[in-house]
């Protein structure tokens, strides 16, 4: 056997125990301010991503023309570009979040000491995920997604079916669940797992570069560990800019829809600049509040809330909707999409020159890269809170119940809702008027088909409330990360300031990207933010895997995985130690 620089190991030293591995790194010094303004938090990460975000809303305010045209040149370029590392990258952080899961021994490794038990109550926990994971957007998209499909995709491009037909109904929800499904929250669970699993096992800082200690060590209290936590921070406020928008589009539609005047939209059915600095004052100071008042109280309390009408508007709908269907199609779109899982996400469109493949392709990064790139850009906030929940969880228990839980709430969500919609289409009780309206009010334009118009107001309300308590949990959830990040994993310090700025940070980014181009320029900003905390991902991905080889490596050597084995470890008298590799 040899030492770590491959010299003998001399004769007379021999009969010493030998560690064939170190403890694991437990102390990741982040410098913070310690005084003023910046009390408590890390001015290298916090002052450079102010400045970057400012400098993107002031971009977007003040030279508009040339703010739109860089997006869309780098959208029809820089994105397709990039296409098959987002299809591939999300695949990956699949099969490393199933892997550790089903792995019998790494499985079992908890997400803190040993014993330790969970912070939160199973019903709390999923609805915690549920709420602050995909809430909003799958408001917009519940009915807004499988129509789409259900009128394009590739099968339809292809000519083997025809669109709008009883035969276009089984792809278009293969399609829908593929990316509702595995891919979204197996991008999240990645993320809080890779930061969770040092920062409660190791007494690593919670934040995002803690996730990258066990491949880059120390290091990552410096210049580099800095430079991943401004990126996480910009990634998040533009991932969570994309969420804000699409509620607020739907909250201004649902507003307009309860007769509160025509002020509410412009003549093209978007909403009017005036709604939207209304709604953005209104969410966002509402969302500022709650993020005062801590994770603890008012992002659970709202979490169960929203949860608590999210089952009573399912409820409605299976009852007085399409319930027999939306079974039908649960039972045969979960068949389907684990059928076509494999290839559906492997498969990389590509143009050949022929006006079909370049519909396949549009189609793809439309929705399919559209959304691997915004699952990531979500991934440092939706990650670093479900982290923050996880605590005493194994592996197996945080990966399966990240990952299936509420992949099947959006399933059930999507067919009974979704559902509904399409059977009143396939019906002709709707004669196109749900299909043909824009996405943020198709919900509401299946409720007033749905139901008399008594009923469908009283329901549009209860989506319009859900709406709002699913836009307040996301942002103030966002915004304590942020400053989380910000504050090198802690909480302690002067917030409230930050907090503000965050707050109105959200506000007008969303706004003058909505000014700007719409969605569809928040979407394209977001894409393009998400590219480089993606390959933060892929190296987080291979950092949790690394730290549970590793531990389960020193356990069988008996060497401490823990911060408090650890610690006991090294104020026991210790004999000499040749540590090999």
């Amino acid at each position: 056997m040899q030492q770590e620089n491959d010299a003998p190991i001399d004769s007379t030293i021999t009969d010493l125990p030998i560690a064939p591995i170190d403890p694991p790194i437990v102390e990741l010094p982040i410098d913070t301010h310690d005084r003023g303004f910046y009390d408590g938090f890390s001015r290298e990460v916090t002052i450079p991503a102010k400045v970057i975000v400012s400098l993107l809303i002031l971009w977007a305010i003040f030279f508009p023309v040339s703010a739109s045209e860089t997006l869309y040149a780098a959208n029809s370029s820089l994105i397709s570009s990039f296409a098959g590392w987002y299809i591939y990258l999300v695949a990956g952080l699949m099969v490393t979040c199933f892997g550790l899961a089903l792995t019998p021994a790494a499985g079992t490794l908890r997400i803190g000491e040993p014993g330790e038990k969970a912070e939160f109550s199973r019903f709390s926990w999923f609805a915690m995920l549920f709420g602050a994971g995909i809430g909003i957007g799958m408001l917009t998209y519940s009915t807004g997604e499988p129509l789409s499909h259900f009128a394009n995709n590739p099968q339809i491009i292809q000519g083997t079916i025809e669109p709008l037909s009883p035969e276009a109904v089984r792809p278009a929800y293969a399609y829908t669940f593929l990316h509702w499904g595995f891919a979204a929250w197996a991008t999240y669970a990645l993320v809080g797992l890779a930061i969770g699993y040092v920062a409660y096992r190791r007494n690593l800082p919670l934040t995002i570069r803690s996730a990258l200690v066990p491949l880059f060590g120390k290091a990552m209290s410096g210049i580099a560990g800095h430079i991943v936590d401004i990126v996480a921070v910009v990634a998040t406020i533009l991932g969570v800019a994309v969420t804000m928008g699409l509620g607020v589009e739907q909250f201004v539609a649902g507003l307009a829809r309860l007769g509160l005047g025509d002020w509410l939209l412009d003549p093209d059915g978007s909403s009017s600049l005036l709604a939207v600095v209304i709604a953005l004052t209104v969410l966002v100071g509402l969302s500022t509040l709650s993020a005062l008042s801590g994770v603890g109280r008012g992002i659970k309390w709202l979490s169960n809330l929203n949860m608590g009408l999210s089952f009573l508007l399912l409820a409605l709908f299976a009852v007085l909707g399409s319930g027999l269907l939306a079974l039908e199609l649960l039972g045969v779109g979960i068949f389907d999409y684990l059928l076509t899982f494999i290839p559906n996400t492997l498969t990389l469109f590509e143009d050949t020159g022929s006006e079909m493949s370049a519909a396949l392709v549009q189609w793809q990064l439309d929705w399919s890269v559209f959304y691997w790139a915004w699952w990531i850009a979500f991934a440092p906030f939706v990650g670093m809170f479900i982290a923050r929940i996880s605590r005493g969880r194994t592996i197996r228990e945080y990966v399966l119940g990240v990952i299936l839980v509420p992949s099947l709430m959006c399933f059930v969500w999507m067919t009974v809702v979704g559902g509904t919609a399409i059977d009143l289409e396939l019906s002709g009780a709707a004669q196109g008027t749900i299909v043909s309206t824009g996405i943020s009010d198709q919900l509401y334009a299946t409720l007033a088909v749905l139901f008399d118009p008594g009923f469908a107001f009283a329901v549009s309300a209860i989506v319009v409330v859900l709406l709002m308590t699913y836009l307040i949990t996301s942002v103030d959830s966002a915004i304590l990360i942020v400053n989380t990040i910000n504050g090198a994993g802690e909480t302690d310090g002067k917030r409230r300031l930050h907090i503000l700025f965050w707050g109105a940070a959200l506000a007008f980014m969303v706004g003058s990207m909505l000014v700007l181009g719409g969605i569809d320029a928040i979407r394209i900003s977001m894409i393009i933010g998400a590219l480089p905390f993606s390959f933060v991902v892929a190296l987080m991905a291979i950092g949790i895997v690394k730290a549970v080889v590793f531990d389960l490596r020193r356990k069988r050597h008996g060497v401490p995985t823990t911060a408090e084995a650890c610690e006991n470890w090294e104020a026991a008298e210790q004999p000499e130690v040749i540590r090999t590799t």
